[in-house]
């Protein structure tokens, strides 16, 4: 039987995949057995070379070295010469991959890839110490403590990123923008990731952070929507769905997201060489929401499973998807295990939105761009002069109900303390609460 697992970070800081495919060890076809079949021929004057090769390493090499370790190198480089996203993982790593659904894990809370020989963050995880510490999404890592990390594979630099909770570790990063490397002290920590957070920003106006796709986030974001529900009675005006920097995770996670707010049609699409890796995924009837307006946040840190929700919901012309362009994940892993202890993972298929788009090397295009920029507020010193501050001013001939003051005062919207403070400080969230009150108003004059 085949699971939909999380592509994540290996313990947080690992190898950045987008989407897996899990085959169960005990019902997996074995690999070996399907790559040497009656029709496929081997290569024979290849093999040659690769065994004459090895013996040559295994006589010269300037230290003693064992067949094990050279095999397994082989398999490494063989897969990483393939795609980014390919890779052969060992006990350790597999055990660490399946553990990623649980949403709690050991590390410095970052999602990172590989680019031009460095660790590039594709995003800190929300609320760990990488996010906290001032890690962000583009950030190249050069160095870490002492160690250069050009030269060293990405399962070498993830080792050593990893360690005991409460260990601190120095990450020297590039980034845009800075004049010279930035070097950012980071503590590591168990990581506890609560996928899915709820906020009221104003009256009949709610919020959803979703910060990964977990096995179990859809089920947590329909329970934050009955809550906020519940806050406005049982209707609301309108929804922001927060996924920037959202890195991806569960397949399955990303089409239940899809499908609370979309009545029918196709959520997404996957294609691939043989025939398992063609799979439709389609909506069910209902919307949570009852057709609200819907604002989809997203950013060059939102990727994979992030990008499949942005897609459905945009080709279903369901939600408006703003702020920059996403990452550009549109592949599918599949997980191979080839013994007890490790396993493959081989990129096996493409996912397609609705429409037929490949997001792969060119992500999602936001509906309305938004630049990067941080709010400030300012303070009124005095408050402005109008009408009713003018001498011999006329009177309004309706003469009835509270001054102007007044009635603004009355009818300003309530909100919770955190939901307000993130409509002033976020720049992302404010302007998606603006354009949700205008399609509101717009709705309503209909």
């Amino acid at each position: 039987m085949r699971k939909l697992l999380k592509a994540s970070a290996l313990i947080a800081i690992g190898f950045f995949t987008g989407l897996l495919l899990m085959r169960d060890g005990a019902h997996a076809e074995r690999p070996e057995a399907a790559a040497v079949g009656p029709t496929m021929d081997l290569p024979v004057q290849e093999l040659r070379l690769f065994s004459e090769v090895l013996g040559i390493i295994r006589q010269n090499y300037v230290e003693p070295v064992t067949d094990s370790d050279l095999l397994k190198s082989a398999i490494r480089g063989m897969l990483s010469g393939l795609d980014p996203h390919s890779a052969y993982l060992e006990k350790e790593e597999f055990q660490e991959l399946r553990e990623g659904t649980s949403g709690e894990f050991g590390g410095l809370g970052i999602e990172v890839g590989m680019e031009d020989g460095f660790v590039k963050v594709i995003s800190p995880i929300d609320d760990t110490p990488a996010q906290k510490a001032g890690i962000r999404a583009g950030d190249l890592v050069v160095r870490l403590d002492d160690t250069a990390v050009k030269g060293l594979s990405l399962g070498e630099a993830v080792k050593m990123m990893r360690g005991a909770p409460g260990s601190s570790i120095v990450l020297t990063v590039v980034r845009e923008g800075e004049s010279k490397p930035l070097e950012i002290k980071i503590t590591r920590a168990v990581i506890k990731v609560n996928s899915v957070r709820s906020r009221q920003l104003e009256a009949g106006y709610g919020y959803l952070r979703v910060s990964q796709f977990q096995i179990n986030t859809g089920r947590k974001l329909r329970s934050a929507v009955d809550a906020l529900k519940d806050k406005n009675g049982g209707k609301l005006k309108g929804l922001v769905l927060d996924l920037r920097n959202n890195p991806g995770g569960v397949l399955s996670a990303a089409v239940s997201v899809s499908d609370a707010f979309i009545s029918d049609g196709l959520i997404v699409y996957t294609e691939g060489r043989g025939p398992e890796a063609a799979q439709k995924f389609s909506a069910t009837a209902g919307d949570i929401v009852d057709g609200v307006p819907i604002v989809v946040l997203v950013n060059a840190g939102s990727a994979s499973a992030s990008e499949i929700v942005a897609g459905a919901l945009q080709d279903n012309r369901r939600a408006i998807i703003m702020g920059e362009k996403t990452f550009g994940k549109g592949s599918v892993q599949t997980i191979l295990p080839v013994r007890d202890d490790a396993a493959l993972k081989l990129t096996t298929a493409r996912y397609f939105t609705p429409k037929g788009r490949s997001i792969q090397a060119e992500g999602i295009l936001p509906d309305v761009p938004l630049e990067r920029v941080q709010l400030t507020a300012v303070e009124k010193s005095f408050e402005p002069l109008g009408e009713r501050d003018l001498a011999r001013h006329l009177d309004n001939p309706n003469g009835k109900g509270k001054p102007a003051k007044d009635v603004a005062k009355a009818a300003k919207p309530a909100v919770d303390e955190e939901g307000a403070k993130l409509a002033k400080a976020d720049f992302g969230v404010h302007e998606a609460l603006n354009l949700l009150k205008a399609l509101s108003i717009l709705e309503s004059r209909r």
